[in-house]
């Protein structure tokens, strides 16, 4: 598998009609399992799929994740996902997804997550084999000049407040 330079783009999707809240677009907590989707997509693409799994005992958990809200999504939305590789280390993958309305090509929204190779048996962090950490550094490498979203290495904070 030769490395891509380009975003990868490995799930397409549409919003459930049992995701929409009574404002009428999906809710908070739906972007997040439609994300899940494409994680998995790019899990398998990666060598992380249920395979392993099953003939390791180890898989990838998610540790940490931040999500963007952009855009609404309605009913029916199509959607399509592109999926960023921004670091790979033994323990640890830290990746990017941007979902998109497949037919407009507006961002609904976008998800920074940070992954940690798991031991199942053990419930310990763990080296990832090094031909998957070589593949997935690969894709590090080939995507590390293409321009980051403005979402990446945001953080939750509120601006000091001025006392009278």
């Amino acid at each position: 598998m030769a490395a891509s330079s380009a975003p990868l783009t490995l799930y397409h999707g549409l919003v459930q009609p049992e995701w929409i809240d009574y404002n009428g677009h999906m809710m908070d907590g739906y972007y997040l399992v439609a994300f899940a989707f494409a994680t998995d997509a790019l899990l398998q693409y990666l060598g992380f799929g249920e395979a392993y799994r099953a003939q390791t005992g180890c898989t990838i958990y998610t540790a940490e994740a931040h999500i963007n809200f952009l855009r609404e999504a309605k009913a029916g939305a199509p959607l399509i996902y592109n999926s960023l590789l921004l670091g790979a280390d033994a323990k640890r993958l830290h990746i990017f997804h941007t979902m998109h309305h497949a037919h407009e090509n507006h961002i609904i929204a976008s998800t920074e997550q940070m992954w940690l190779h798991v031991n199942q048996h053990t419930m310990r962090v763990e080296p990832m084999p090094a031909e998957l950490l070589a593949r997935a550094q690969a894709i590090v490498a080939a995507q590390a000049e293409l321009p980051r979203p403005p979402q990446i290495g945001r953080r939750i904070s509120m601006p000091e407040t001025v006392k009278p």
